[in-house]
């Protein structure tokens, strides 16, 4: 076993889970490499000595450059806004360092372009954080459509939707400014990723993309409520999904349908451990979908729990990740989803943007 010195850039909501996930998963997956807390960085000194002390980290700085540069941090977790994504990696990467950025990639499809290319040239590890896809249940749902259980997959329907800004009187904040922050910015990478993992690459779409509440108390909303899409994937299956931050009653709607020729499969993140499964199959008078619990027999489950519909939650999702991150660094092998794969998902956010202003269909190819 060999440790290994983590620094995490950000030390908010998403700072936190990959520092207590860096501190758990040499316990629940017993990794080869075990994490050292090196370093945090925030915007102030202030914040960061508060959350060095609140996570266990040995050091903390207010400049994400010196972090990157410090021979102690061998391995990098980028959890700030979007647009400090691509100057932190492209650093990470000229010293030969493994990177792990949450998404989206980086605040365009040009700084994802110039992420992937960064990690090209160094041959870095590099990897980037779409945690929804990887509970069991969706990992097990991946895996029973790539082994052709429901048979030539037809149809694909799939939603990212929550309401922490339904009500039109919340008030403006750092999400309501700029696109990179707003619905297809934010929420709509986690189901588009989820998409091409499930089904495969999307080869054209159209968008509609709104604002529904353009002011709020505080301010004007200069990025995007919600949207639609509707789309065709390479393998001939057709496709919608439906993004939206002001879905009434919906707190984490990462939701998907997929019809086969010989079954079909359902799954709502509100009820994360359950996989519902249909297959054409048997008398009609007992055919139905039957609902399956997670459990020891399907993938990255067993290592937090032995006892089937015990159930993993949120912050367990993280912990995979790392495990994934660490075991890629170890190995060499890069782990899925990579900056390119990150960087398909920009691509498709951007088709959809450009979609939504032509009010026409588009070829993904072309972006």
């Amino acid at each position: 076993m060999k440790d290994i010195g983590i620094g995490i850039i950000g030390g908010g909501y998403m700072g936190k889970a990959h520092a207590v996930a860096m501190a758990s998963v040499a316990a629940v997956f017993n990794t080869a490499l075990r994490p050292r807390l090196e370093m945090i960085c925030a915007t102030s000194m202030e914040s960061a000595e508060r959350y060095r002390r609140a996570y266990g980290f040995a050091r903390c700085t207010e400049s994400w450059l010196d972090l990157v540069r410090d021979p102690g941090v061998e391995a990098v977790i980028i959890a700030s806004p979007q647009d400090t994504h691509r100057a932190a990696a492209e650093a990470a990467f000229a010293l030969g360092k493994p990177v792990f950025c949450e998404k989206p990639l980086g605040a365009s499809l040009d700084d994802s372009r110039a992420m992937v290319a960064a990690a090209t040239a160094s041959g870095a590890i590099n990897m980037v954080g779409f945690n929804y896809i990887r509970t069991p249940a969706s990992r097990f749902a991946r895996q029973l459509v790539t082994d052709g259980e429901i048979g030539e997959v037809t149809w694909f329907r799939g939603e990212h939707t929550e309401d922490f800004l339904a009500d039109p009187q919340a008030p403006a904040t750092w999400r309501t400014t700029g696109m990179s922050n707003g619905t297809m910015g934010d929420l709509a990478p986690h189901m588009i990723n989820g998409a091409l993992a499930l089904i495969g690459p999307i080869t054209r779409l159209i968008a509609e993309v709104e604002t529904v509440h353009s002011e709020r108390p505080g301010g004007s909303v200069t990025n995007d409520d919600h949207a639609q899409m509707m789309c065709r994937f390479e393998n001939g299956a057709m496709g919608q999904m439906y993004f939206s931050r002001i879905s009434t009653g919906r707190k984490m709607g990462y939701a998907y349908e997929i019809s086969g020729t010989k079954g079909a499969i359902r799954f709502d993140q509100e009820d994360q451990n359950a996989l519902w499964l249909y297959r054409m199959e048997g008398p009609d008078a007992t055919r139905g979908f039957t609902k399956i619990l997670a459990g020891p027999a399907h993938p990255d489950y067993e290592p937090f729990c032995q006892g089937p519909g015990h159930g993993t939650g949120y912050q367990d999702q993280i912990i995979i990740e790392a495990k994934d991150f660490l075991t890629a660094i170890d190995t060499g092998k890069p782990v899925w989803p990579t900056f390119r794969d990150g960087m398909e998902v920009n691509r498709i956010v951007a088709t959809a943007l450009a979609s939504c202003e032509s009010k026409t269909w588009q070829d993904v190819a072309a972006f």
